[in-house]
């Protein structure tokens, strides 16, 4: 493809349809290596605390240290902000497409998940926020001291802060939809869904929405009884 034809591309919303494809694999493939991770904390202090100190080794000597972390954060920054403002333009093209609302709208079809899309992605852009106010900065956490990644994870959802467990439950639920919808979008963006396969598209789609939510569930929803402390 000619360079000179990647704005175009960029304009169009086939193009725009791709750029948030890719992004959202580039994302989901992060939130699985954060999911296992984070199922460290299981195996105790020592081991979750090695994890993360080694997470800001990676690279060296090639990298200095922590290099490797904020190459990653930077890359998903830029990822997100993609994911997000084609998403946001998208909808607006979709509604100046049809100025004129609906004298009569009948059933929407399509899925809980494809009707909720948009507020879901929301609420999913809010918990990233929060997440990193809490437990990558840590200026919302109540120990948030760098280097104690257990002993921050466990303050973060201690039983008193219920709240905050509750609104990764909502915000977990909401990626789940979020993803299980992203996935098959992908997969007909990019030109791989075959008609004769929807059904299974469809089940392995909502099982890994399912599987990954869960993973993430398990250590707040852990340390909130207790099972983690």
């Amino acid at each position: 493809m000619a360079i000179a034809s990647i704005p175009a591309l960029y304009r169009s919303s086939v193009g725009k349809k791709a750029i948030m494809a890719v992004t959202g694999a580039f994302m989901v493939l992060f939130l699985i290596g954060h999911m296992v991770g984070n199922l460290k904390i299981f195996f105790g202090l020592e081991e979750f605390n090695g994890y993360a100190a080694w997470l800001r080794t990676i690279g060296e000597p090639a990298l200095h240290h922590e290099w490797f972390l904020w190459i990653l954060r930077l890359a998903l920054v830029a990822a997100v902000v993609l994911h997000f403002s084609t998403a946001a333009e998208l909808t607006v093209r979709a509604k100046r497409a049809r100025p004129v609302k609906y004298q009569h709208r009948g059933p929407v079809n399509g899925s809980y998940a494809a009707r909720t899309m948009r507020w879901g992605g929301v609420i999913v852009l809010l918990f990233i926020i929060w997440h990193i106010l809490d437990l990558t900065v840590g200026v919302a956490n109540p120990n948030g001291v760098h280097g104690e990644a257990y002993q921050n994870v466990v303050a973060g959802f201690a039983p008193d802060r219920w709240w905050v467990t509750a609104f990764y439950v909502v915000s977990m639920i909401m990626l789940g939809f979020h993803l299980r919808h992203g996935l098959v979008s992908a997969v007909q963006t990019l030109g791989l869904k075959n008609p004769k396969h929807d059904k299974t598209l469809n089940v392995v789609a909502t099982g890994f929405a399912v599987l990954l939510s869960i993973g993430f569930l398990i250590v707040p929803i852990s340390v909130t009884l207790g099972v983690v402390d």
